[in-house]
């Protein structure tokens, strides 16, 4: 065994007859312990003092949610299933961003229609009156043939069954179940 150099100094103490000597640790082995104290203050403060990161429960509602989905998509398409998914933030979601960019224009944004402003095309489909029919799979089944004579063109080529599912559960996020559904005469459209 190597004998101590002359300037290196023990502790004072010995345990079991083994000393100690008393050295300066590695500079790797601090930076490691420095880098590890700067990254707890950064996530605790990103997840604790901030609370920008998502919390545990959060992120396993988000992921059940997701699981959720994913079976819901696979379901035979039915007035339940259809009702099922409106209450899915993952499917309300996805159809909101396909409904703002393809049905807002003549729906608006707000799913109001004529009933927010007169200049609109479409009908209100927030509402419990429907001139098509207001079961679910009703809903979806006019958006996918549209009505040509009404100027709502048919939506099934352009968007697929995927998006189209997800609209139909955005619209229906926005009522209640077993909620009364009036049906509307339709208006014929103006003659120009």
């Amino acid at each position: 065994m190597k004998s101590p150099l002359p300037d290196d100094k023990f502790r004072p103490h010995t345990y079991d007859g083994i000393q100690e000597y008393d050295k300066r640790l590695p500079n790797w082995w601090l930076y490691t312990l420095y880098a590890t104290i700067v990254f707890w203050v950064g996530y605790w403060s990103y997840y604790e003092w901030f609370r920008i990161g998502a919390t545990g429960s959060e992120t396993v509602t988000t992921e059940i949610a997701r699981i959720e989905a994913s079976r819901l998509s696979a379901a035979k398409l039915d007035d339940a299933s259809l009702w099922q998914m409106s209450r899915n933030p993952e499917f309300v979601e996805a159809g909101r961003t396909t409904y703002v960019a393809n049905c807002g224009a003549c729906h608006l944004a707000s799913l109001r229609g004529k009933a927010e402003s007169p200049a609109a095309i479409g009908p209100d489909l927030t509402d419990t009156s429907w001139v098509h029919g207001g079961k679910p799979t009703e809903v979806y089944d006019l958006i996918t043939k549209g009505v040509l004579t009404k100027g709502m063109p048919a939506w099934g080529p352009v968007l697929g069954a995927k998006k189209i599912t997800e609209v139909t559960a955005y619209i229906l996020s926005k009522h209640k179940e077993g909620e009364p559904i009036v049906i509307e005469k339709p208006t014929p459209p103006p003659v120009p």
